[in-house]
């Protein structure tokens, strides 16, 4: 009986030093590693996806991310969603930045932190070449569409106080695009930098830039509420200004200076 009773100790020490270590590896593997970086796939050249070449999402936001992320130690991975739902996405904890091209507006710095700005742009106009839309003034009385939450809603609503228009928004670039050529908008409001590709591609569309600071369409990475990973991005994101690596990913998304 006694060998019994000694036994038995002894199998539940094993076992509980068995737990131990294995919750001691849990918490080793619970250190984290991977970044989870939010984004809209719809904003080419910033973040988009080749569906005729693979699924996977590529860009100028996706390098610059896994560049600064690499600094500092850790992988990258992507969730793409729909640009309406980006700082929500930081507020509930499904990811730990946002990199889509977004600009720091002061409504969104209520909700979230940004980095320094990383890149600049302005505002465009695209219409069909008929339309004989070539300003501001132009679009009076006519529907023009905007991404859901994007810093362009806000430049048509702003266009609206004093050339009366009517905004109507999507989720996602591409289906502007299919609303302007279906007739369904009489013009579009995206970044240059977006537009181009479009632009490049569709004969049948025109377009204006408008005379904005460009400052105003400033691209920065957003990030939660006092999370300690805005002051590490920015260090990193000044070391890559001054040593001319996010210049040569300039060049190699948009093919020229900034």
């Amino acid at each position: 009986m006694k060998k019994l009773m000694g036994l038995f100790l002894i199998m539940i020490l094993a076992v509980g030093v068995l737990a131990a270590c294995g919750g001691a590896k849990d918490s080793n593997e619970g250190d984290k590693k991977t970044l989870v970086m939010a984004t809209s796939a719809d904003y080419a050249p910033f973040e988009y996806i080749e569906s005729d070449k693979s699924d996977e999402i590529i860009g100028f936001d996706v390098d610059l991310a896994k560049a600064i992320a690499g600094k500092l130690g850790y992988e990258v991975e992507i969730k793409d969603m729909d640009f309406g739902g980006l700082i929500q996405s930081l507020k509930s904890g499904q990811a730990d930045f946002v990199l889509a091209g977004m600009t720091p507006t002061e409504k969104r710095k209520k909700n979230v932190d940004f980095s320094d700005i990383y890149y600049t742009a302005q505002h465009m106009v695209i219409s069909k070449t008929d339309s004989g839309i070539a300003t501001v003034e132009d679009l009076k009385g006519k529907t023009v569409g905007v991404q859901l939450g994007s810093i362009q809603e806000g430049k048509a609503e702003e266009i609206n106080k004093t050339v009366a228009i009517k905004v109507e928004n999507r989720n996602r670039i591409p289906e502007l695009i299919q609303e302007l050529k279906a007739g369904r908008f009489d013009a579009i409001i995206i970044e240059d930098t977006v537009a181009k590709g479009y632009l490049d591609k569709e004969s049948d569309l025109t377009s204006f830039t408008m005379s904005d600071d460009p400052e105003e369409a400033g691209s920065a990475i957003a990030f939660p509420k006092d999370s300690d990973l805005t002051e590490k991005f920015n260090k990193e994101l000044k070391n890559m200004k001054e040593n001319g690596e996010l210049q040569e990913l300039i060049v190699k998304w948009f093919g020229g200076e900034n």
